[in-house]
């Protein structure tokens, strides 16, 4: 029961991350003249629409039920939090510690 649940909201997220992505593509591109940039945020959407297309691929195309699934769905939710909240925090990380070596080099 569970199980299937997470692949129903799995299947239904993953349908709006893709057109996150695309749409997100095509304002960029309106915006700054080219679709993907590479930067951290549109890498790691990109690394969670690939963690939760192979859980969907695998359950699919494999057969694979269960812990199997749970734990890709954990490692894809990981992904999404780090997506959001991670990636800023690394960037201000960086710069403090720039700022700080500039400081002592100086």
């Amino acid at each position: 029961m569970l199980d299937e649940v997470t692949h129903q909201l799995v299947m239904l997220g993953f349908l709006f991350l893709t057109a996150g992505i695309i749409t997100g593509a095509v304002w960029a591109n309106s915006a700054w003249g080219r679709y993907w940039g590479w930067d951290p945020k549109e890498t790691w959407s990109l690394i969670t629409w690939f963690v939760y297309a192979a859980m969907l691929h695998f359950r699919m195309m494999r057969g694979w039920k269960g812990k199997r699934t749970a734990f890709l769905s954990i490692i894809g939710f990981s992904a999404v939090l780090f997506t959001y909240f991670g990636v800023n925090a690394l960037h201000l990380l960086l710069l403090n510690i720039i700022t700080e070596l500039q400081f002592f080099l100086l």
